[in-house]
């Protein structure tokens, strides 16, 4: 036994790469659902934060979370967005590697905007929902989009314009596609939930930013 207390005869874990994800919350909000799906990405080992766009409002229909980001505006929440991220890249420490992007829906297509301008993005992580891409656009990143298949928020003609897009950016982009899926199907409270999907969904999540070291 050394004087560190590390017995010198046992072979030390390697320590896996630790991401710092930025989860941003659909239209509906910072439901339990985005609060699960953080603890799910902590256990793994990340670090995750969950900023509340709509300071404290959550919404059960997608009419009613739609009227409040309509309220509020997207500009609005693109600005808060910023503002929620400003610290962590100023803070050194883990953002220093770089941040992973993620979200839901809405928050996907924060994400992927916050992302594009971001020059130390480390990854995009896409959950129901992306944005439009600027022609000029430039990224080296890994990107990955779970959607439904189909999707009414996200057609079939959308996403393979959106695929070329974000190609021809230089991102590398992996799409998995959900059949018989609803739009937010990884929210167990919603009449979207698909468990399976789900499942399937997080397994391929937590292998892309275990892939985020290399």
């Amino acid at each position: 036994m050394g004087d560190d207390g590390r017995d010198r005869g046992v072979p030390q874990r390697r320590i896996e790469f630790v991401a710092q994800i930025v989860l941003f919350h659909s239209v509906y909000g910072l439901r339990p659902a985005v609060s699960a799906a953080a603890e799910r990405l902590r256990a793994a080992g990340h670090v995750v934060h969950t900023p509340d766009l709509y300071e404290g409002r959550v919404f059960d229909d997608v009419e009613a979370g739609t009227a409040y980001q309509e309220e509020i505006g997207n500009d609005e929440l693109l600005r808060r967005a910023v503002g929620a991220v400003a610290p962590l890249l100023s803070s050194g420490g883990a953002a220093g590697e770089g941040l992973v992007y993620a979200g839901f829906s809405l928050g996907g297509a924060l994400a992927q905007n916050l992302a594009l301008a971001d020059e130390r993005a480390r990854g995009l992580l896409l959950l129901h929902g992306t944005s439009d891409i600027r022609e000029d656009a430039r990224t080296g990143i890994p990107v990955q989009l779970h959607v439904a298949e189909p999707d009414p928020f996200e057609s079939e003609d959308w996403l393979n314009a959106w695929y070329l897009l974000m190609s021809r950016a230089g991102a590398d982009v992996e799409v998995h596609r959900y059949r018989g899926a609803g739009h937010l199907y990884t929210d167990p409270e919603l009449p979207d939930h698909d468990a399976e999907a789900a499942e399937r969904t997080w397994s391929a999540a937590l292998a892309f930013l275990a892939e985020l070291d290399g």
